[in-house]
């Protein structure tokens, strides 16, 4: 694999790292600007609002720059939108800086994914698009717990420093070491004449439906695991520590099956995710199991990242660009409507199993929706 891609994955790392961040560190910022908890947790909501509606559109302005001009200017933005957090006199401020490193998120996985795949030969595509999605779970295993660590250590602030000085790091690595090629022919109409076309919006909705499982579960794990399963509030950073490995691997397992054949990796992971759904809702008792299930339900869950990504850049071929950007934010909007509905059963009543029975449904509507693009491309292919 290319240096380049390295370059691509320590900046995915700072990125990944930033917005998961925040979760360990909310009781620090709520205490230093007099909010309440569930007001610091809106920097959470509001990170990911920026990352589902900034890619696009930042991604058409800058469809006149080559992709490494591009890299580069996204890696400024995060720089700029990071050190504002660290500075932030206020919340209101806080929350600016946020917003404006979600912007960079959603565009630069977008575009880095793209770049990711004209590096190497089209039979690598998914493989190398894994490597550099590789920093965005290694922040969970290393950048969340380290950075939380020094927040409760040095203030929040310091973290954000940090994450600031891996921004610059990854903002030389791209500058060093990825090639610089020619900007796209055919501009931001090109980009937006592959949204014609059904197949996008098919790829778009299996990432929504396929990815959104990870989110029920994951957002309320804490109450699963000491509500049910009756773990000490201190072992929920431990088990979300494996589930990161299991992100870690599943993302490198997904790459290279999806570089064999895309579809079916997608079939056979969302279905591996559906069911490692059921079995975390039917061990969440037994905390032995419970490990095992959410470690495994971590490697099924990045295991669809990369065959979703390139199924997008299959079906938006000559134009991808605007269409990986998308499918980043569609993500996204995975996320929020998987811990919504999730949250929607809890209030109900039904007990804290049931975002687990939630991911299962979510995740028979992705099968569905992965089904339904399988015979469309099965239709549309030459005889």
């Amino acid at each position: 694999m290319p240096l380049a891609l390295f370059a691509l994955a320590i900046s995915a790392f700072g990125i990944g790292t930033t917005e998961f961040i925040i979760n360990g560190l909310l009781p620090e910022v709520a205490s230093d600007f007099g909010v309440t908890i569930p007001a610091a947790g809106l920097l959470v909501s509001g990170y990911a609002l920026g990352v589902a509606v900034g890619g696009p559109p930042l991604t058409m302005l800058g469809g006149r720059l080559s992709r490494k001009t591009m890299l580069l200017s996204l890696m400024v933005l995060f720089i700029v939108g990071n050190a504002l957090s660290a500075l932030a006199p206020s919340y209101a401020v806080l929350m600016t800086g946020r917003f404006l490193s979600a912007f960079a998120h959603g565009a630069y996985f977008g575009v880095g994914s793209v770049v990711a795949a004209d590096l190497v030969a089209p039979r690598k595509r998914a493989s190398a698009i894994a490597l550099m999605f590789t920093g965005l779970t290694l922040a969970n295993v290393l950048g969340v717990p380290l950075g939380t660590w020094i927040g409760q250590a040095y203030g929040w602030r310091a973290t954000f420093w940090v994450v600031v000085v891996i921004g610059v790091a990854g903002l030389a690595g791209v500058l060093a070491l990825v090639p610089r090629r020619p900007r796209p022919t055919g501009g931001v109409l090109r980009e937006l004449a592959t949204f014609r076309t059904g197949g996008v919006w098919l790829a778009l909705a299996m990432t929504v439906f396929g990815f959104a499982p990870v989110f029920a579960v994951i957002t309320f794990i804490a109450p699963i695991m000491t509500g049910v399963g009756g773990f000490s509030p201190g072992a929920v950073p431990v088990v979300m520590a494996l589930f990161g490995v299991g992100l870690v691997v599943g993302n490198l397992i997904g790459g290279r099956l999806a570089d064999r054949a895309v579809m079916p990796s997608i079939y056979g992971s969302v279905a591996l995710l559906t069911l490692l759904a059921v079995a975390v809702a039917l061990v969440s008792g037994d905390q032995m199991a419970f490990v095992i299930a959410i470690t495994l339900f971590g490697v099924a869950a990045f295991a669809t990242v990369p065959p979703l990504q390139t199924r997008v850049l299959d079906a938006a071929a000559g134009a991808p660009t605007l269409a990986s950007a998308a499918n980043i934010g569609a993500f996204n909007l995975g996320n929020a409507i998987g811990s919504f509905a999730a949250g929607l059963t809890i209030d109900a009543g039904l007990g804290y199993t049931a975002p687990a029975w939630t991911a299962v449904l979510l995740g028979l509507v992705g099968l569905a929706v992965a089904g339904a693009a399988g015979l469309q491309a099965r239709r549309l292919a030459p005889a």
